[in-house]
C-alpha cells in the first residue's frame, strides 16, 4: 500500500525495456504450438515454467501483460498457417489440431500471466516495505538528512516543503495489509494527487502525511477514517499536528498528534475530530509537572475527606463547567436533583475553600481538575 509514484513497478512508463523478451516469448511459443499441431500433446511442466519465467522478466523489463497476450495470440496464428497439409487433410483432424494448439495456447496464456503477476506482487511488496522504512525514518527524525530527502524524493515527497501530520487511532491496532486502511488509501489517492500524501500504519496507528496547502487532504482522511463505511471499523478519534517544514517538521508535527490524542484520552475528550493548536494549554500545564502536583494536592486534596471520596466532587466540577455553570442543566447531566447538586457545591467550597460561583476560583477549579486527570489523581498518589 502506498500513496505515491516509487520505482520498478511492472508496466510504468520510463522503465527501461528489454526489447528480446517478447521476441524471445514469440519464438518460444511458435515453437511450443507448431510441435503441438504436429503431435496434438499438452504442454509439459518445463515448458510451463519457461514460460512462467519469461512472464514474470518482462513484467520485470516494463512490458504490459496485454503486449504479451498479443505475442501468444501471433505465434498461434502464425503455428496454424504453417500446418502442413492443411488443405489435404479431414475436418476431424483439423477440429483435433485446432482444439490441441487453443490448449496449449491457453496453457501458454495462463502460465505467462502467473508470471506477470507474480513480478507485478513482488514489486509491489518491495514498494510497500520501501514505503514502510520511508515513514519509519521520517517519522523517527534520526536519518542522515540527504538520503532520506532523496529516498523521499522517489515517492513524490519534498522535504523542504511544508507538511502536516494526522493520525487516526481506532479500538483495535490498525494492520499493514488490513482492508480499512487499504480502504482510506484507495479514497484519497482517488481524489487527490498521490505525490501529495503518504498513508502508512505505525504502532497500530493510521497516519497520514500531506503536504503544505492540502488541508482537504486532511479533512477528507478525517472524515475516512471516522466514517470509513459499512463493514469496517471507524477510528475513535483522529488527531492533526500543526505545520511544520522540513523532515524535523514532520516529527514534530507527528509528536503533536500523538501528544494531543494522549491528552484526549487521560481527559476523556468526548470530540473525535482533534487539532493540536485546540489542546496547546495542556503541554503548558504539564510543563511543570511537580508544580502541577502541588496545585492538585493543595486544591483538590481536601475533597478526599468527603463522604464517598473525591470523585463525586470531581465530576461535579467539571460537568458543571461542561454545562455553562447552568445548575438546573449540570444536575439534569449528574442525575441530580437541584437541590442535592446544591449540597455538593457546597461541600466543595467549604472543603477547598474555592466557591464555583466566583470566576476566579472557578479558572483554578477547572485548571486543577484538568491536572488531576492528566496525573490520574486520585488513582495515584502524588
Amino acid at each position: 500500500m502506498t500513496a505515491a509514484n516509487g520505482t520498478g513497478t511492472p508496466g510504468t512508463p520510463g522503465t527501461p525495456a528489454t526489447p528480446d523478451i517478447p521476441g524471445k516469448l514469440a519464438g518460444h511459443c511458435l515453437a511450443l504450438f507448431t510441435e503441438v499441431s504436429r503431435t496434438g500433446r499438452l504442454l509439459r511442466r518445463t515448458e510451463l515454467e519457461r514460460l512462467r519465467d519469461l512472464g514474470e522478466r518482462a513484467a520485470e523489463a516494463g512490458h504490459g501483460l496485454r503486449d504479451l497476450v498479443g505475442v501468444c495470440l501471433g505465434a498461434t496464428r502464425t503455428s496454424w498457417q504453417t500446418f502442413p497439409g492443411l488443405t489435404a487433410v479431414t475436418t476431424a483432424e483439423v477440429r483435433r489440431t485446432g482444439d490441441a494448439v487453443l490448449a496449449a495456447t491457453q496453457a501458454a496464456l495462463g502460465a505467462v500471466a502467473e508470471g506477470h503477476e507474480r513480478a507485478q506482487r513482488m514489486a509491489v511488496r518491495q514498494e510497500e516495505a520501501n514505503r514502510r522504512e520511508l515513514v519509519n525514518d521520517l517519522l523517527h527524525g534520526r536519518t542522515d538528512l540527504g538520503r532520506l530527502a532523496e529516498r523521499a524524493e522517489r515517492f513524490g515527497l519534498r522535504l523542504a516543503a511544508g507538511y502536516t501530520v494526522a493520525v487516526a487511532v481506532g479500538a483495535e491496532p490498525y494492520l499493514e495489509g488490513a482492508p480499512t486502511p487499504h480502504r482510506v488509501l484507495r479514497e484519497l489517492t482517488g481524489r487527490y494527487d498521490d505525490r501529495t500524501l503518504l498513508l502508512a500504519v505505525r504502532d497500530g496507528r493510521l497516519v497520514c502525511i500531506a503536504s503544505d496547502g492540502e488541508q482537504a487532504v486532511l479533512a477528507a482522511f478525517t472524515d475516512l477514517a471516522l466514517r470509513p463505511g459499512p463493514g469496517y471499523p471507524p477510528a475513535l478519534r483522529v488527531a492533526t499536528g500543526r505545520r511544520y517544514g522540513g523532515t524535523g517538521g514532520i516529527v514534530r508535527s507527528y509528536e503533536e498528534a500523538l501528544a494531543t490524542l494522549e491528552y484526549a484520552e487521560r481527559l476523556g475528550l468526548p470530540a473525535a475530530r482533534l487539532r493540536a493548536e485546540e489542546l496547546l494549554v495542556f503541554p503548558v500545564l504539564m510543563r511543570d509537572r511537580e508544580a502541577m502536583a502541588d496545585l492538585v494536592r493543595t486544591v483538590l486534596g481536601p475533597l478526599t475527606a468527603a463522604r464517598g471520596g473525591a470523585r463525586p466532587l470531581l465530576a461535579t466540577i467539571t460537568v458543571q463547567a461542561e454545562a455553562g455553570y447552568v445548575n438546573a442543566e449540570t444536575a439534569r447531566r449528574l442525575g441530580l436533583s437541584v437541590r442535592a447538586l446544591g449540597y455538593r457545591l457546597e461541600r466543595i467550597r467549604d472543603l477547598t475553600g474555592y466557591d464555583p460561583a466566583e470566576a476566579l476560583h472557578r479558572y483554578t477549579l477547572e485548571t486543577a481538575v484538568m491536572g488531576a486527570r492528566l496525573l490520574d489523581w486520585p488513582d495515584q498518589p502524588l
